[in-house]
């Protein structure tokens, strides 16, 4: 009996190990920028990719309010201390927190409501780096990219170094919904949506900037993607 019992309690583990192994996804983070950049993500840390390398991050079903981005002209030291110009997370390599405006999101939750992978790019929080967010399995065909020249023709009063503000970085204003309360489009937020239509341009475009696919679909990321195609 207690052999019986131990191989039925093995056997309802391993059902369980893989209903949730299911559910998981990869993310292929590539940087196609003819730069380095250090690619952030939580859950995940961060990593330095030179031109042409990838980074393949396993995320965990359920996983809820998650991004990924690039920070650019970083220095660290051995420690792994250091700064980034943009996207910097708290002066460290691995991030355990959200980068520092501006930065181009691509922000995700997976196996939510109606067992779908929601995601979308956002410059909520600014732009600093083109980037293509698609699905690459699972049939899944909702590719998303934002790949203007966003800091040549940023704003004056978006200005940053190394990128474009969203606003809310710069105003902190209820305005712009940077803290609470009902609003709609401004110029700001338009001039993000004219150049990259897919994007979120402020904190409630939901309607035309939010993707779906079917939980357990793999996502790839790139930085400066130089074509829009899933080779």
């Amino acid at each position: 009996m207690a052999r019986s019992h131990a191989i039925c309690i093995a056997s309802i583990l391993l059902l369980s190990l893989f209903l949730t192994c299911a559910n998981a996804a990869t993310f292929n983070i590539r940087n196609d920028c003819p730069y380095t950049v250090w690619a952030a993500a939580l859950p995940g840390g961060g990593r330095r990719l030179a031109r042409g390398q990838s980074w393949s991050l396993n995320v965990s079903p359920g996983t809820k309010q998650a991004r990924i981005w690039a920070r650019t002209n970083c220095q660290f030291d051995a420690a792994g201390k250091g700064k980034c110009k943009t996207g910097d997370c708290g002066g460290v390599r691995e991030c355990t927190s959200s980068g520092q405006p501006p930065n181009t999101l691509a922000e995700y939750e997976l196996n939510q409501f109606g067992g779908k992978d929601f995601f979308d790019i956002s410059l909520v929080d600014g732009f600093n780096v083109p980037m293509g967010f698609s699905p690459t399995s699972d049939g899944c065909t909702s590719g998303i990219k934002c790949t203007a020249d966003i800091n040549g023709e940023c704003p004056a009063e978006l200005k940053a170094p190394g990128g474009c503000n969203g606003p809310c970085a710069v105003f902190r204003t209820d305005e712009y919904c940077c803290n609470s309360g009902s609003c709609g489009p401004t110029n700001f937020s338009k001039f993000f949506k004219d150049r990259c239509p897919d994007a979120y341009s402020y904190p409630k475009d939901d309607l035309t900037s939010t993707f779906t696919c079917r939980a357990g679909t793999d996502y790839r990321v790139v930085f400066c993607p130089n074509k829009w195609n899933k080779d």
